[in-house]
């Protein structure tokens, strides 16, 4: 996301300095070529908004209190301190909610001194709507549909050489609750397997993405791989060789659909399920988290996967045109932030 973000940034912008609050600013600073600000200083914090012209605020699912709500009161005080601040404000291509309450109340007490706010799923903006009236929020969608010019990758250094195909990439995470879906998702891959496809485990979270991956892969009858937890441009790369996919990310998913890949989902989050919407996605979920009971039998499974399998390359040809329009979606984020910037 963040990738994405400075990229179309300077693209439009060369001389704009770029200041991100991050949990390991030298990492960031040198990863990206930015500004960085350590997230959990608060001095450091106020003197960063003091200095800006605007504050965005994500992309990403920041406003949502599901995971704490010490997590949402940090991320609507940053908008609640650049507006006592006076400083022009953005709530930026950002999935809203879940909220409770609680969290409602908060997002709608601090965050309503916002110039704009685009958000990624018709969801998302039909809430915030309801809770910021006065400020215009618009639907576009998740800046990794523009993210092009991906480096190339040495697919035979990586173990990913024409015996390597057909591929079908799959991409898991812990979430709370996982066990309940390792069988699920080794029947999956299993059933790729049968049918003859080469099934690789990408963690694009890193070390707890290959953890979750390799619970799959030991409950697995087959003889899936893991691949290395590369940086997203290079996991795009991954995800263009595959043929089909299985995705818990958001950003699994918006890869596999940006290249026309095939995919099953695992909402594990409703930002994943409006996705889907958005895209009138025609199949069904392969297990989803958030009904705790709905854990589908073996042949429920297998049958999903042959879908998949079978009708590639129609679904390709759903995906494909999705991917223009989702892309424009994608550049209104940066569209509104210039007239932020030009006011």
């Amino acid at each position: 996301m963040l990738e994405a973000i400075v990229r179309e940034l300077r693209r439009r912008h060369p001389e704009i300095e770029i200041d991100v609050l991050s949990q390991t600013p030298a990492e960031t600073a040198r990863r990206y070529g930015v500004e960085a600000t350590p997230r959990m200083n608060p001095g450091a914090v106020r003197s960063a908004i003091q200095r800006t012209d605007v504050v965005i605020s994500g992309g990403g699912g920041l406003l949502q209190n599901a995971t704490s709500t010490r997590s949402l009161i940090y991320y609507a005080g940053i908008l609640r301190a650049a507006g006592r601040a006076g400083k022009r404000a953005m709530i930026f291509a950002q999935s809203v909610g879940p909220l409770n309450l609680v969290g409602r109340a908060i997002v709608r007490a601090w965050c309503g001194r916002v110039a704009r706010a685009t958000v990624r799923d018709e969801r998302s903006r039909a809430l915030l709507a309801g809770l910021l009236p006065k400020v215009p929020v618009a639907r576009t969608a998740d800046p990794v549909w523009m993210l092009d010019d991906v480096p190339a990758l040495d697919f035979e250094a990586e173990g990913l050489g024409p015996g390597s195909e057909p591929l079908a990439v799959v991409s898991v995470r812990k979430i709370p609750g996982f066990e309940r879906g390792i069988k699920t998702l080794a029947a999956a891959v299993d059933r790729l397997a049968e049918r003859g496809a080469k099934v690789a485990f990408l963690p694009l979270g890193g070390a707890q993405d290959a953890e979750a991956s390799t619970a799959v892969i030991r409950a697995a009858r087959s003889a899936p791989t893991l691949l290395p937890a590369y940086d997203l441009a290079h996991a795009t790369q991954i995800f263009s060789r595959a043929r089909v996919a299985i995705g818990m990310r958001l950003h699994a998913v918006i890869i596999a659909a940006r290249l026309g890949v095939p995919f099953l989902a695992v909402p594990y989050d409703p930002k994943v399920s409006a996705l889907c919407e958005d895209l009138a996605w025609p199949l069904p979920p392969l297990w989803e988290p958030l009904r705790r009971g709905a854990v589908p039998d073996r042949a429920d499974v297998e049958a999903l996967v042959d879908r998949l399998w079978d009708e590639r390359d129609s679904l390709r040809a759903e995906l494909l045109p999705q991917s223009g329009r989702m892309r424009l979606l994608a550049g209104q984020n940066f569209d509104a932030l210039d007239e932020i910037l030009a006011g």
